[in-house]
C-alpha cells in the first residue's frame, strides 16, 4: 500500500514536522506501507536563505524522521528536505527511510527550477542556493523497485527511462508545482511518464491558495492535485485541493500484464540514455 500526502507547508520547520507526524498517525493500522511526502514539506520559506538555515540542521531532521518511522512502522519517502553540500549550497534531497528508521537511499534533485512563471512570484532561481544532484537513484522498497525524482524532473523523460532500465516499477515525484504550470501541464506530464515507463506514478504535492484558509505563509501558491497513476496512464486516486491522503495498492500483476501486452521496452531502439 502506498499513501501520498497533500500538504500546506509553512516556513516553520518544527510546525511542519509536527503536523506531518500527526497526519501519519491518522493512517490505517495496516502495515507494511510506503508513505510519500511532497517536495519542500519541511520548509517552504519566502527566501532560499531561510531554507539554507534549515539545511544546516539536516542531521537533526534526519534523526527526527528516523524516529518517526520507527514509531509509526512505516517506510517513508520524505519528499525533499534541504541537506547541506560541501559547496555551501544545499541539496533538495529526497531521502528514503525503512520502517526501522534506517536511511535506504538519497536522491538529490537533478533538474533545478530556474524559470519565469506568470504568477505572483514571477522569476524562480532555484540554483541560487541549491546544488544539483548527479546520480539516478532506484531503491528496493518492500519487494518493489522505486525510482526517486522531484517536481521539475518530470519534464525530462530520459531520467525515467533510465530508472526503468534500472528496474523501476514505481516512480515517485514529490512536487511543489506552481498554479499556472500545474493547470497547463501537471496531469499531462505525469500521465505521460506513467504511460511511456509502464510504471505506477505517485506524485505527492503541496497545496496552498492565498484566497482560502489553506495558504502558505510565504505568499506562494501551489497547485495540489496529488496523483497516483496506473501503468496504463489511468488516474487511480487524486486529491484536487486542500490537505489529505490519497492511497492505492500497487498491483504488480497489472504492471506485468501491461508490459507483456505492449512490450515497449523490448521494442525500443535507442536503449542507451546519457543525461
Amino acid at each position: 500500500m502506498i499513501h501520498a500526502l497533500q500538504f500546506c507547508a509553512t516556513s516553520n520547520a518544527k510546525h511542519n514536522f509536527e503536523r506531518v507526524a500527526e497526519f501519519i498517525n491518522t493512517l490505517p493500522a495496516h502495515r507494511p506501507c510506503l508513505v510519500s511526502l511532497p517536495e519542500s514539506w519541511l520548509c517552504f520559506a519566502k527566501s532560499s536563505e531561510q531554507v539554507l538555515e534549515v539545511a544546516r540542521q539536516h542531521q537533526y531532521w534526519r534523526q527526527q524522521l528516523s524516529l518517526l518511522c520507527q514509531k509509526e512502522q512505516v517506510w517513508l519517502a520524505a519528499g525533499t528536505i534541504p541537506v547541506m553540500s560541501d559547496t555551501g549550497r544545499y541539496y533538495a534531497a529526497s531521502i528514503l527511510f525503512d520502517a526501522q528508521g534506517r536511511e535506504c537511499a538519497q536522491y538529490n534533485k537533478i533538474h533545478l527550477f530556474d524559470v519565469t512563471v506568470s504568477d505572483n512570484t514571477g522569476n524562480y532561481h532555484e540554483s541560487k542556493h541549491t546544488q544539483p544532484g548527479e546520480h539516478i537513484v532506484v531503491a528496493d522498497v518492500l519487494g518493489t523497485k522505486v525510482g526517486l525524482s522531484v517536481c521539475y524532473d518530470m519534464r525530462f523523460s530520459e531520467l525515467y527511462r533510465a530508472q526503468v532500465e534500472l528496474g523501476a516499477n514505481v516512480l515517485l515525484v514529490p512536487s511543489a508545482f506552481t498554479v499556472p504550470t500545474g493547470r497547463a501541464h501537471w496531469h499531462t506530464l505525469l500521465r505521460a511518464r506513467a504511460i511511456e515507463s509502464q510504471a505506477f506514478v505517485v506524485a505527492a504535492g503541496l497545496y496552498g491558495r492565498n484566497d482560502t484558509d489553506i495558504a502558505h505563509d510565504n505568499g506562494r501558491q501551489t497547485y495540489g492535485h496529488s496523483l497516483i497513476i496506473s501503468p496504463w496512464g489511468e488516474i487511480i486516486s487524486e486529491c484536487h485541493s486542500g490537505e489529505g491522503w490519497i492511497s492505492a495498492t500497487v498491483d504488480m500483476n497489472e504492471l506485468n500484464q501491461c508490459r507483456e501486452r505492449m512490450p515497449m521496452h523490448a521494442h525500443r531502439q535507442a536503449r542507451k540514455v546519457k543525461l
